[in-house]
């Protein structure tokens, strides 16, 4: 739920309002509370656990395509790793590989860059249309505002590096990613 510094409730609020300004209705919000998922940078989660969660939300909400961290989880996050390594899990898993066929689910993982590139902004968008990858998404000088104020929202975790973040971060205007 987000409880790391036992801010839960705070912070469900906080996506809730970012969502809402993305235009994500909270009726398509899903917060998962559980205690083998403990919302810490530090903690590697359960894969099965979180793969079964993640599969049960697919199919409930008949989606057709997930976009997940990579391997690096961008920033290191253990969590965000945890996530690319469950949904990697399912999707190599055999019975998962064809019941994601079944359902037309895609997973598109998002392309970790070194620390020189992460913070080049609106610079790191010509190495980004050289170098292989199967999506890429460069944002409007709007569309990178409207992010920006979707992550002021979460006020609880605007420390002083993720405004450096917000202002530099190529994430903020380009996002390279590729098929699982």
């Amino acid at each position: 739920s987000g409880n790391y510094y036992n801010q839960g409730e705070i912070r469900k609020k906080e996506l809730e309002q970012s969502c809402f300004l993305l235009g994500i209705p909270a009726s398509n919000v899903t917060v998962v509370d559980h205690r083998d998922l403990p919302d810490n940078p530090a903690v590697e989660w359960d894969t099965q656990l979180l793969a079964a969660f993640v599969l049960k939300h697919i199919e409930a909400n008949n989606i057709n395509l997930v976009v997940t961290f990579d391997a690096g989880g961008v920033s290191g996050h253990a969590n965000h790793i945890s996530l690319y390594t469950a949904l990697r899990y399912k999707y190599c898993c055999f019975e998962m590989f064809i019941l994601f066929l079944c359902l037309g689910c895609h997973v598109l993982v998002l392309e970790s860059v070194n620390l020189f590139r992460k913070y080049l902004s609106v610079l790191d968008v010509p190495v980004s249309c050289l170098l292989p990858r199967d999506a890429l998404f460069i944002l409007t000088e709007e569309e990178t505002e409207q992010a920006r104020r979707a992550m002021r929202c979460h006020r609880s975790q605007l420390l002083w590096f993720r405004h450096i973040y917000m202002l530099f971060s190529r994430y903020m205007v380009v996002n390279s990613l590729r098929l699982l």
